[in-house]
C-alpha cells in the first residue's frame, strides 16, 4: 500500500483539470442591444434586469462591443431619431 509520501515528487508540476461549462443561456443569436444608460448603471449596481428597445429582458454581463447590434433595436432607434413611428416609412 502506498501513501502520498511514497508517491513521486510533483514539485514544480502544474496539475490542470479541464472543465467544459455551458455559458449558453439559450440565446443562440447574441446581439448588443440598445438600453437606456441609466438602466444599465442601475442594473450593474442592483442586478436588476434591463429591457432593450426590442423587448429583450436580461441582466447585462458581457462586453457589447463583441457582438453585432440587434437589427430590431437598431430599426426602432432609427425610427426614434427620425421621429417616425416604428415600421413607418413616412409615406402615410
Amino acid at each position: 500500500m502506498s501513501t502520498p509520501l511514497d508517491s513521486p515528487s510533483l514539485e514544480g508540476t502544474t496539475l490542470t483539470e479541464e472543465r467544459l461549462a455551458s455559458t449558453d443561456d439559450g440565446d443562440h443569436e447574441r446581439f448588443a442591444h440598445y438600453v437606456q444608460k441609466d438602466k444599465i448603471v442601475e442594473s450593474a449596481v442592483t442586478g436588476k434586469p434591463v429591457r432593450a428597445l426590442c423587448g429583450k429582458k436580461w441582466v447585462p454581463g458581457r462586453d457589447p462591443s463583441k457582438f453585432p447590434v440587434c437589427p430590431e433595436c437598431e430599426a426602432i432607434f432609427s425610427g426614434l431619431k427620425s421621429g417616425k413611428p416604428n415600421g413607418s416609412d413616412g409615406d402615410s
